[in-house]
């Protein structure tokens, strides 16, 4: 799909004193200055912060023109967040796009109670602490939430159509110390009774445990696999693991099933981001605040199979969930 970006007049606007001396300066140059922070590395980010570019220049803000983005990337490190936030904070960005994770709003929103925050992440923001209520954000946060764990039993659901003989799952999970460790075990526990599907839960600190950890799960009678939104860097280790051990699995991410991950599901993040800039972003740039934005949840998921893994583990793909995919790769 092409976007066609329009020019457009534009006035920027701020919330908050701390920033109007700010905002005065960016209104005469005529140009906004922007930070994105990110949990994540670049390279897996690119598609998101296009699709974020491409709302905001749809609403009449271009970068390179009259827009400037600071960038500040945690490459998988979320210690490295509270000092990003802060720098952005002390550059004095009209707002803070914080995506990724929980930690790059909460780092956030740690630095500053004035600047706009803007988020896209998979957790509850009321529960968070990050806004009043969903209609009402109440604040200086606000944004589009997924509210990941609530997809886990459409993911295990898929993940039993294209294996129906597997009666044991692994779940490649987080240690107990993960803000939302409780939240999505529990949630996927019960996606499994409903089921039928005994889950084995197997945790892990970092990456350096993947390795022993789908050798556990292979050795406990794992028939498959499921990667849930643990807060994990190098999580493409995960996909060559798999396939070594020959285990079907489920992703959280599409990146990961077109870097050879059998499927994955989530809500589109590339139509999140675009919206994040055009209905969230540059609507604070002309002056609305946070405080009367509404949270949204997405309304478009997707589904992506990757029809030349499936061959390679032997797996014929049921035609109703063929159907059901909206991106197939061959």
């Amino acid at each position: 799909m092409r976007i066609c970006l329009r020019r457009r007049e534009f006035i920027a606007g701020l919330g908050g004193a701390a920033t109007f001396a700010f905002a005065a300066r960016a209104q005469l140059s005529g140009t906004s200055v922007i930070g994105y922070l990110d949990w994540e590395a670049p390279q897996h980010r690119a598609p998101v912060v296009e699709a974020l570019r491409a709302g905001l220049a749809g609403a009449g803000f271009i970068e390179g023109k009259n827009l400037t983005i600071e960038y500040r990337w945690a490459n998988g490190d979320y210690r490295q967040l509270p000092a990003l936030a802060a720098d952005l904070v002390r550059r004095q960005v009209a707002v803070i796009v914080a995506v990724g994770s929980f930690d790059p709003p909460r780092a956030a929103k740690d630095a500053t109670s004035t600047i706009p925050i803007v988020f896209t992440y998979g957790g509850d923001p009321v529960k968070d602490g990050f806004v009043t209520s969903l209609n009402r954000p109440g604040g200086n946060v606000t944004g589009m939430t997924s509210i990941g764990g609530e997809l886990s039993g459409k993911r295990l659901d898929l993940l039993q159509r294209m294996v129906p003989r597997a009666k044991v799952v692994g779940y490649l999970s987080g240690d107990p110390t993960f803000i939302y460790y409780e939240r999505l075990t529990s949630q996927m526990l019960a996606a499994g009774r409903a089921l039928g599907l005994e889950i084995m839960i197997v945790e892990c600190r970092s990456d350096s445990d993947f390795e022993a950890a789908l050798e556990k799960m292979v050795q406990g009678g794992a028939e498959a696999l499921i990667v849930d939104t643990f807060a994990f860097s190098n999580l493409d280790k995960v996909v060559s693991l798999a396939a070594l051990h020959k285990i079907p699995a489920m992703y959280p991410f599409r990146r990961l099933a077109l870097a050879g991950g059998l499927m994955s599901y989530d809500a589109d993040d590339i139509s999140a981001l675009h919206r994040l800039g055009s209905a969230y972003v540059a609507r604070i740039l002309k002056g609305e605040k946070p405080a009367d934005l509404p949270v949204e949840q997405p309304t478009k998921f997707q589904f992506v199979l990757n029809l030349k893994t499936a061959k390679e583990l032997g797996l014929t793909v049921p035609p109703t969930l063929f159907a059901l995919a909206d991106e197939v790769i061959e």
